[in-house]
């Protein structure tokens, strides 16, 4: 089974014979099988040349790439193998056509508001009384699909998440103080944890949709914009609550990310490098549990179901069957 490969150590990357080999500063040698490799992630200093980018690119390999704060800085993304015109024309249509493009907007804030609906019911029933969040975001999924422009979509949107984030400091037995959102740069452990959580899933997004028809960078509810795969953020919507915001929750109740987890800079924070990992380490252990999918009747990963997002919104553009967002039934 191929796994996604972190490097945290700084040092050289490089192609060896028949598969991948880490040089790290100090001269400690260490071969990788090409074969197990799903996605890279460089979250250190890491030197390669054309010779590995060609190889890597041959086994249609993504690399993601992070600093030294944690922060997503970009992505390698190979050429694209499973090209199919068709495909493309759909969906660039579904852009420009607004009424399509507005209905699969709204499909994936509803996905998102119901999946934060759902974690906010799951703590609710544990003793944490969030219904006033629960009530005010009841009312503004109603107005969801009376929206008509995208600025108003995405304003209920912001609308949701603020409710979200004040139930945040009821979830979390830890003192946060979580206010509001802020991402440039993040001024909190909530924030920062939330920013690399995120970033996380929508790498993650990116190596599923790589591995589909679909063209990154056209996308519904965010603009297509420059040096950005749009796609990957409308999709990483569904998955925020379900994977990242459930992944922040469990490693604060169990005190396994604290305020001694971060550095503090000036005015923002970042995670150490163990902390950092360990986030690492139970997003991976999160992405290979499995679900009974109801619709397949058999046992599918949190990752695969990423993939399957992708393959209903390839139906949904060819118009086999509607897109309807992933959203937790359990």
């Amino acid at each position: 089974m191929k796994q996604s490969l972190y490097m945290y150590n700084s040092g050289e990357l490089r192609r060896k014979d028949n598969t991948l080999r880490f040089i790290s500063y100090e001269g400690e040698k260490r071969d990788i099988p090409i074969e197990r490799i799903s996605d890279i992630y460089i979250i250190s200093e890491m030197s390669f040349n054309t010779a590995f980018i060609n190889y890597i690119s041959q086994y249609g390999i993504p690399i993601h790439f992070f600093n030294y704060y944690n922060y997503y800085t970009g992505s390698y993304y190979p050429r694209e193998s499973l090209l199919a015109g068709k495909l493309l024309i759909e969906q660039v249509q579904n852009y420009i056509d607004y009424d399509k493009r507005m209905l699969l907007a709204r499909k994936f804030i509803i996905a998102a508001a119901d999946n934060i609906y759902r974690n906010l019911r799951y703590y609710n029933s544990r003793g944490k009384d969030v219904s006033g969040a629960m009530n005010m975001i009841g009312s503004l999924k109603r107005s969801i699909q009376k929206s008509e422009t995208i600025e108003e979509l995405m304003g209920i949107e912001g609308n949701i998440r603020r409710e979200y984030y004040t139930a945040w400091n009821i979830i979390i037995n830890q003192e946060i103080n979580f206010e509001k959102r802020v991402m440039h740069p993040p001024d909190n452990m909530i924030n920062s944890l939330i920013s690399f959580v995120n970033s996380l899933i929508y790498a993650k997004v990116l190596s599923e949709v790589y591995h589909t028809q679909l063209n990154p960078t056209i996308s519904y509810l965010h603009e297509p914009g420059y040096r950005r795969y749009s796609l990957c953020l409308d999709i990483s919507e569904v998955f925020k609550p379900l994977i990242g915001d459930r992944l922040i929750f469990s490693l604060l109740n169990r005190n396994q990310i604290t305020e001694d987890s971060f550095v503090k800079e000036l005015n923002f924070l970042h995670l150490k490098p163990d902390a950092s990992k360990l986030i690492v380490s139970e997003l991976e252990k999160k992405l290979k549990q499995t679900i009974m999918h109801p619709e397949l009747n058999r046992q599918v990963s949190y990752q695969y179901l990423i993939r399957l997002e992708c393959y209903k919104l390839i139906k949904h553009l060819l118009n086999e069957k509607e897109y309807e967002g992933f959203t937790i039934w359990w």
